[in-house]
């Protein structure tokens, strides 16, 4: 091979060599190990150990939740770091402090780690499951629906698979919601077990949904399977309405809300009919306004507000079909108010609705206003507050909107909502937390492997002209 194709040759191995220099220095930085322990229901702590060829000096824990969310959402934590070359670090998540997680929920994470030569590095992400592991969990899976449940024998899990495939097929035909994913059911022993796997629980609580999540615990005694069986109707109803009704813009009220939830439970109970008429024929039945934002937290007003809800969305139903409130929860999706909605899909505002319904069922028809609208709660973004001054890890999120409240049953009648713990984010691009001085560094570098590359070129470009030029000499 003559000397100067000897040449380029070597020329073009350089090239190559000073093209990949980059790549290859984001390899210094190795993972030794990384993992996530749960101490349910308390907390979730990160664990890793890093090693480089220079000293690591930032390490940046980027973590979340899976599950339904409006924007983007950014969770980091800021670990203290020694500099090294062997770097370990850890975090907690207090789940006292951010509020806390439904039982099944799926944890992402991963770390951005730094070095003193600006090479950086970013892990995989992983995840977790956030379970409570004091059960020997038992699963049945099959037409949409995962049921999870413990201590109780083959036959008790599948009645209530199998009332949960049903309840999803009627709401599909009945109201017209459905969903295209698994919905997980975690079935605890009782209300005890249940109130205990959730922090802040009312005790009162003997169920709740998730739709963000796509979860729904609830806790059934093996005496109450019919009470469990029409419960888990009403929190699939939440969980479906949720998904359809989705989005950044739209806010659903709670009547139409739990109005929907009880008629796909089935309607309600003898009881709850009776202290409905009684309240009727005393005309103290609460208006549409009142229950657009949470239900009373005293346990027989907020039975009657359900009743009433129910009682409406029964008169819509019936009245004016299926497709309507299909239209109608849309329309709410869609950024409209609740009366901007109704008037595009039925002509008539909240009082219009009210008093049809009234007039329906014998009521007595409002004559004046009804009580105003509550401003719906915005979701809130978890934040961790500073220990000793030093911030331990922060959030940045784009505006969420205001979400209805997390729907709870008490076991095994009358309910009231309970606020809705908010999760924790989806896993964004890019590589935030770095500092100015490092991305400067990154950019030089870059820079001057791309003028290390034009030189190159040109050199070659030069020597295989001068090649040829002797040739034809």
């Amino acid at each position: 091979m003559p000397r100067s194709r000897i040449f380029i040759f070597i020329l073009l191995l350089l090239l190559t060599a000073s093209l990949v220099t980059p790549a290859a220095a984001a390899a210094s930085i190795q993972i030794v190990s990384d993992a996530a322990s749960p101490s349910f229901p308390d907390s979730l702590l990160f664990s890793a150990e890093f090693q480089g060829t220079t000293n690591i000096t930032a390490v940046v824990l980027e973590y979340g939740v899976k599950q339904l969310t409006c924007g983007t959402v950014d969770a980091r934590a800021f670990p203290q770091v020694t500099a090294g070359t062997d770097v370990k670090v850890n975090w907690t998540w207090q789940m006292l402090e951010s509020g806390t997680l439904p039982p099944g929920s799926t944890v992402w994470w991963h770390w951005l780690v730094t070095a003193s030569d600006g090479t950086q590095f970013t892990s995989p992400t992983k995840t977790v499951l956030w379970i409570d592991n004091t059960h020997a969990w038992q699963a049945i899976n099959g037409g949409n629906i995962n049921l999870h449940y413990y201590d109780r024998d083959s036959s008790f899990g599948q009645q209530l698979h199998d009332a949960a495939t049903q309840a999803l097929v009627r709401l599909s035909q009945d109201v017209g919601v459905s969903t295209d994913s698994p919905v997980d059911i975690y079935i605890y022993a009782d209300s005890t077990d249940l109130q205990n796997a959730i922090l802040f629980s009312p005790t009162w609580v003997g169920g709740q949904a998730f739709p963000e999540n796509n979860i729904v615990i609830i806790g059934i005694p093996t005496d109450q399977l019919d009470w469990g069986k029409s419960t888990e109707a009403h929190e699939l109803t939440h969980v479906l309405v949720g998904h359809l009704t989705f989005s950044c813009l739209g806010f659903i009220p709670t009547w139409l809300n739990e109005g929907l939830a009880m008629y796909g439970q089935g309607g309600v109970e003898p009881a709850e009919q009776a202290q409905f008429d009684q309240a009727k024929a005393a005309n103290q039945l609460p208006s549409l306004r009142s229950l657009t934002g949470q239900f009373s937290a005293e346990g027989t007003r907020a039975q009657l507000s359900y009743t009433v809800a129910y009682s409406v969305v029964d008169f819509m139903r019936t009245t004016y079909g299926r497709d309507k409130m299909t239209a109608l929860l849309l329309d709410l999706k869609n950024g409209q108010t609740i009366d901007q909605a109704l008037l595009a899909v039925y002509g008539l505002n909240t009082e219009g609705l009210e008093n049809a319904w009234r007039n329906s069922i014998g009521a007595k028809i409002l004559s004046g206003p009804s009580q105003p609208t509550p401003v719906p709660t915005p979701t809130v973004i978890p934040t961790y507050v500073p220990i000793s001054a030093a911030p331990l890890a922060a959030t940045a999120a784009m505006p969420s909107p205001p979400v209805t409240q997390a729907q709870a049953e008490t076991a095994p009648a009358g309910a009231t909502p309970s606020p809705l713990p908010t999760a924790g984010p989806t896993p964004s691009a890019g590589l935030p937390g770095l500092s100015t001085g490092i991305i400067t560094r990154v950019l030089a570098a870059a820079l001057a492997c791309l003028v290390v590359a034009v030189l190159l070129v040109g050199l070659i470009i030069f020597l295989i002209v001068r090649a040829q030029n002797r040739s034809r000499k």
